[in-house]
Order: structure tokens, then C-alpha cells, then sequence
């Protein structure tokens, strides 16, 4: 008894923290992921009221079992008993099944279109083991952060680019969507409020999918619309130190696998690796693998396998100043 009042805090206390968090389907934070969620507990409450009545009723028996057993000539203490077991083994269950299904059909249903006309439509490439971002008609292509305008819902195009993927931002998202190769597939997904939210591949893609990982950015209209201003123009350090670093991003042969708009041709469509043109504006290198700062650039830039073991990047062999006008330059492009 000592040993379960000990644990039995512990395990409620971990339980609890399993319903928060920015990666939790638990604490949804838009419309569609609410009643994804309230399904959830519904289904969770009424398991476990199941589940407890259940136990109750084995250890009964059990109990029942110990006891000498009486005689009953009319034979009501069995008819009872049947009537019970058919009512608890069968026409509850059926009916609770029943309820689950025309829950389900109801709540996929009302979450299958957003509440009202997606005001913004952005286009996601699955790859191994990042995400491309492209927003059409502004000419911005990042890479690992969807950034986007709260309190609007957004039309999410997905694809993949090499295997399937599947595209899920548990707080924002009525569920998740699956990435397949040379087909587009659509989700909604909306922000109430402002905030950074996590999102995740959910179907198992390589060596690496625990850690392919989405940052999305939810901000007011204002902020987005700035954001969405800034990268639409290019910026580039040019001072002497930049300018070799550029030079050493072509030698090195960074192009082949990285775009930069107004450095490389063609500039991102059907590279292998993210696109480069704004990294320094980014919060994290590797699909949210690390935070990005000059460290860690310069240690991903030489053996990227360190924090990302299988990732397609190799590592490369510059020696110490070359390595440092390249950190440069990357930390230019804004």
C-alpha cells in the first residue's frame, strides 16, 4: 500500500502532462482540433466508466465465486443473471459503438471544411527529412517554418517530393493528411491565437522522421503581412568577408543541393536539400533539430550527421577560414 500511495501521484501527475504542450492534440488551440479533441475525451471518459464497471464485475464475481453456492429451485437468481450479462455484455456495448460511429461521422463531417474561405493558400513538400514551403502568388519559398496570419483559416497543399509523408500540427489542424508523391492532397488549418505551434510527420518516412519537425508561426495580420513583405526581397551581406563566403558556397558545391534566389539557377525547384535564401531569419537548423546560431551552423555545416544521423547532407572538408566566410555569408541572408 506504501508503494502504490508513492506511485500513484507520480503516474497522475505524468498523465496530466501528457494533455499540454505545443505537439499535444489535447490542448487544441483552433476550431477543428477542439472537436477532434472533445471526441477524444468523450470516447476517453466513457471507456473508462466502461472499463471500471467491467473490473468491478469480474472482481464480483470472483467474490460470488468464493462464496458456497445456494440452491435456487425457482431459478430467479440465474435468470437475473442472464438478463445482466446480456444487457453488460452486449446491448450497452452495441449501443455505445453505435454512438462512438455517429460521433465520428458528425465530427469528421463538421470538420472537413474550415469556417469560412481560407484566406491564405501555402504549398508543403515532403522530403527526406524536411519540409519545403511555398506561398503562391508572392514569390517566398522558405523551409521548416510555416508562418502564418492568426484567426484566418489557411488551405494547406501537400505533396511529397521522394516518399510518403503525413502532415500533422496537432493544436491547429482537424487531423492529419497524408503526403504522397505526384498527388496533392488538402487540410485547413487555423490559429485562434497567436503562438508557436509544433507539427510532425506521422508516417514513418526514414532513418530520420522522429526528427522531421515543423515550426508554425502564427501572427497578427500585421506582423504576417511584414513577414511576408521581408522575404519577398533577397538581402545579402557584401561586405569582402560575404562575398567570399559566396564564392565558396558555389565552390564548395553547396548550389547543387541548396537554392538562393538571385544566386543559384535553377534557384529551389528540385533541389534535394532547403532552400538557403532567408536561413539567418530562422529559428532552427534541421527541422527544428537545433537551434540556429553561428555554432551550430558551422558544426552542422561540417558533419551535419552529428545532430542528425542519415540526413542527406554530407560533411564536408573546408578548412577553418573557409568554413567561417561561408558561416558569414549564411548569416547574411535575411
Amino acid at each position: 500500500m506504501k508503494r502504490l500511495a508513492t506511485v500513484a501521484p507520480a503516474v497522475c501527475v505524468l498523465s496530466a502532462t501528457g494533455c499540454g504542450g505545443w505537439q499535444s492534440a489535447l490542448d487544441p488551440q483552433s476550431r477543428g482540433a477542439a472537436e477532434i479533441a472533445n471526441l477524444w475525451w468523450i470516447m476517453f471518459w466513457t471507456t473508462g466508466v466502461l472499463a471500471t464497471l467491467v473490473i468491478a464485475g469480474l472482481l464480483f464475481a470472483v467474490y460470488r465465486a468464493r462464496r458456497a453456492a445456494t440452491a435456487d429451485a425457482g431459478g430467479t437468481v440465474q435468470d437475473r443473471e442472464r438478463r445482466f450479462i446480456f444487457l453488460a455484455g452486449a446491448a450497452v456495448p452495441a449501443l455505445l459503438l453505435v454512438s462512438f460511429v455517429a460521433l465520428s461521422v458528425r465530427t469528421g463531417a463538421s470538420v472537413s471544411e474550415p469556417p469560412g474561405d481560407p484566406g491564405l493558400r501555402v504549398e508543403v513538400t515532403g522530403h527526406m527529412f524536411w519540409w519545403e514551403i511555398h506561398y503562391p502568388g508572392y514569390g517566398v519559398t522558405t523551409a521548416n517554418e510555416l508562418h502564418i496570419p492568426a484567426g484566418i483559416p489557411i488551405e494547406v497543399r501537400v505533396t511529397s517530393a521522394d516518399v510518403i509523408h503525413s502532415f500533422w500540427v496537432p493544436q491547429l489542424a482537424p487531423g492529419k493528411v497524408d503526403m504522397i508523391p505526384g498527388r496533392t492532397n488538402r487540410i485547413w488549418i487555423m490559429a485562434d491565437e497567436p503562438g508557436r505551434y509544433r507539427g510532425q510527420c506521422t508516417e514513418f518516412c526514414g532513418v530520420q522522421h522522429a526528427l522531421m519537425s515543423l515550426l508554425v508561426v502564427a501572427s497578427p495580420e500585421e506582423e504576417f503581412q511584414a513577414w511576408l513583405a521581408e522575404r519577398a526581397v533577397p538581402e545579402a551581406g557584401s561586405d569582402p568577408l560575404s562575398l567570399r563566403g559566396r564564392e565558396i558556397f558555389g565552390e564548395a558545391g553547396c548550389a547543387a543541393c541548396h537554392g538562393i534566389r538571385g544566386v543559384t539557377v535553377p534557384e529551389f525547384s528540385g533541389s534535394p536539400g532547403p532552400d538557403l535564401t532567408h536561413l539567418a531569419g530562422r529559428e532552427t537548423l534541421g527541422a527544428l533539430t537545433v537551434e540556429n546560431s553561428r555554432e551550430n551552423l558551422t558544426a552542422w555545416i561540417l558533419n551535419p550527421h552529428h545532430f542528425k544521423p542519415g540526413v542527406r547532407m554530407p560533411p564536408t572538408s573546408l578548412d577553418g577560414d573557409d568554413v567561417s566566410a561561408l558561416v558569414h555569408y549564411l548569416e547574411s541572408l535575411r
